[in-house]
């Protein structure tokens, strides 16, 4: 019989997020195949009764089981990069998985991201699929699909972000290594993947859906601005600084998203980043 490893799963909740969707969050985490040691949730500064009662009955719920649940109160809203972080400083263990308040983890989600590192023990990060859903879980709007082996995964990341961040589980010694988690405007996790890459660290991503992500109607068009473009200039540049992308694709990587998130309008941008951002 095969021993698995402990493992954290790492979550964050804030003011504006919904309490029945943040239950559901909580529930497809405990309810896994495999369950993980504990459960570390970060609550981003003030929440509404709503969302404190969900905690408390968690709190309640996994008093006498085998899921330790570790909340750790913020009086202040830092933003989610800044709470990932301290939520990964809060988790015991080695390897960690990550989980959105509002999102679905499927049952074998953690079991087979843990076999994938039993099998290979090299592996930094593992991802997988998510299939976006509006309303109901049966209403899939979009599919996003991520290369799966190392090689192939790192010259993607020269174009676009490889990892379906809620995805993903990680080392986090091999995390700590590179800096962990530092704030960068909508970009934490990408920066996150660079550093790791630059220094050597292996991908991969599980070839099936583990998670299934809950979006709004107007998810795809609000993914644009001067801000958010200022961003994704800005750690171009950082690639292009490191030598993981030259000149002609560092032009070509800002040009295109000029055009989409800059000069595009929301309603035209909406429509191409369903068509040709997701499957």
């Amino acid at each position: 019989m095969r021993r698995y490893p402990q493992f954290s799963v790492s979550m964050c909740v804030y003011g504006g997020d919904d309490a029945q969707n943040f239950d559901a969050a909580i529930n497809s985490v405990v309810n896994q195949t495999l369950k993980p040691a504990e459960l570390v949730l970060t609550v981003d500064g003030p929440i509404p009764r709503s969302i404190e009662q969900v905690v408390l009955k968690y709190k309640e719920q996994l008093a006498a089981s085998s899921v330790r649940f570790n909340v750790v109160y913020l009086e202040k809203n830092v933003g989610h990069g800044e709470a990932r972080r301290i939520c990964f400083d809060h988790c015991s263990y080695d390897l960690i998985a990550l989980m959105d308040a509002d999102d679905l983890s499927l049952p074998e989600r953690f079991e087979k991201q843990i076999n994938y590192f039993l099998e290979n023990p090299g592996i930094s990060v593992v991802g997988g699929y998510i299939h976006e859903f509006i309303g109901d879980e049966a209403n899939c709007v979009g599919k996003r699909l991520v290369p799966s082996l190392d090689a192939d995964i790192k010259r993607y990341m020269k174009k676009r972000c490889p990892m379906n961040q809620v995805t993903v589980m990680f080392r986090k010694s091999d995390v700590a290594a590179v800096g962990g988690y530092i704030d960068w405007y909508c970009e934490e996790d990408y920066y996150l993947w660079i550093r790791m890459a630059l220094a050597g660290k292996q991908f991969g991503n599980v070839q099936e859906n583990l998670v299934n992500v809950r979006v709004g109607e107007e998810m795809y068009q609000r993914r644009g601005g001067a801000r958010y473009f200022k961003s994704e200039v800005k750690l171009q540049g950082f690639m292009l600084k490191n030598r993981m992308i030259g000149l002609p694709r560092y032009v070509l990587n800002v040009s295109q998203r000029l055009v989409l998130q800059v000069l595009m309008p929301n309603k035209l941008r909406g429509i191409v980043f369903q068509k040709f951002a997701r499957s």
